[in-house]
């Protein structure tokens, strides 16, 4: 069918190369929300360690569970700047706070640390073999009698 110009109807060709037939219509679209949800998870895990501050705070708390208060004493900042790096730390759940009377308790929580832990094993297996190898490819590329360390004059 050859279309003259002005022709409102659509071309064999378009029809031929329309990828209208690869999109399957009556399936719903699945998405993979645990997967979505773990990687949510240690984003925010490490978004939350990325910080030094927060990171002592985690420091301390393995010790033993502290009061806000007492986490914010070796800190130059207020006591509310200190709650925003435990809100940081709470949305990343490595850490629950515990109302006490009139203190509010803070306690590490683990697991978290344990899935970044895990995340980050996998990496260290690959550069502890990667270094391994470039390590022997650099001794036997050393010319012979010569040590690692520059010789002494």
């Amino acid at each position: 069918m050859v279309c003259r110009e002005g022709c409102s109807a659509p071309s064999v060709l378009s029809k031929i190369n329309s990828t209208n037939r690869l999109t399957n219509k009556t399936r719903p679209s699945i998405f993979n929300h645990m997967v979505e949800q773990r990687t949510a998870a240690l984003d925010s895990v490490f978004h939350a360690l990325a910080d030094a501050t927060r990171r002592s705070i985690l420091r301390e708390i393995t010790r033993r569970e502290r009061t806000v208060g007492e986490l914010a004493q070796p800190y130059n900042m207020s006591l509310a700047a200190v709650s925003k790096h435990l809100d940081v730390l709470e949305r990343a759940s490595l850490i629950e706070r515990e109302r006490r009377g009139t203190s509010r308790m803070v306690r590490l929580n683990p697991k978290p640390l344990r899935a970044a832990q895990d995340w980050l094993a996998y990496y260290e297996a690959f550069w502890s073999s990667t270094l391994d190898r470039l390590q022997m490819h650099l001794e036997s590329t050393q010319p012979s009698g010569q040590t690692a360390k520059k010789k002494e004059k």
